[in-house]
């Protein structure tokens, strides 16, 4: 069974520290469904603006008069600008994109700062996709991310890259660990995070599963 879903979604109930819901909310029949699209059109602007900031993880609570986003980055700098103006440019950007429908909604923004940064699945996902669509070696990019992330006190690392790896003609898949990722074990703190590297033989999957004890 943790082979087969997503280790986040799995434990999402069973552990009291574990990961927090990305979104917190609700609404009936009617509205969820436009809520939920809503939802989608903000995280994925706030990735495509904010990507250069190392964004961690979105967290977006709704009330009925306010939207409060929680982005948790790796540099906080980036996010809030000279006087906090990148900020007012973001929640202007927002506003728009949620339509004249909700347009009475405040928009609250907090912006926390992620120092451990070889503690988060998505950010060594990304990274690894970015260097192998640079063509670096596949094998010294993974091993790197591996060593770092075991150094700065993870329990255990597994990368998985599926596709034309190195740029061979017949795609594979390829499993590199260090010490130990119990994926069944519900008590475990497991991070996790999967995105495409686009290379020019075609896309390369990779998969961070991260064990944080």
């Amino acid at each position: 069974m943790g082979q087969k879903i997503n280790p986040i979604g799995f434990r999402l109930e069973q552990i009291k520290n574990g990961p927090e819901w990305q979104s917190s909310w609700y609404a009936g029949a009617k509205d969820y469904g436009s809520l939920l699209i809503e939802d989608k059109k903000i995280r994925d602007y706030v990735q495509k603006k904010l990507y250069s900031a190392g964004i961690v993880a979105i967290r977006i609570e709704r009330s009925t008069k306010k939207i409060k986003l929680h982005l948790i980055v790796s540099r906080p700098g980036l996010v809030i600008g000279r006087g906090g103006k990148e900020l007012e440019t973001i929640k202007k950007d927002l506003q728009k994109l949620i339509g004249k429908q909700n347009s009475k909604l405040n928009i609250d923004i907090q912006v926390e700062e992620f120092k451990l940064v070889d503690l988060s699945a998505k950010l060594i996902a990304e990274k690894i996709a970015y260097q192998l669509s640079k063509r670096m070696p596949y094998r010294r990019v993974i091993l790197s991310a591996m060593e770092k992330s075991m150094a700065a006190g993870a329990k255990g690392v597994k990368i998985i890259l599926g596709g034309r790896i190195n740029g061979a003609e017949i795609s594979r898949r390829e499993k590199f660990s260090q010490g130990k990722v119990p994926l069944s074990t519900l008590r475990s703190k497991i991070d996790y995070f999967e995105c495409p590297s686009l290379t020019r033989s075609g896309y390369i999957g990779v998969k961070v599963y991260l064990c944080l004890g």
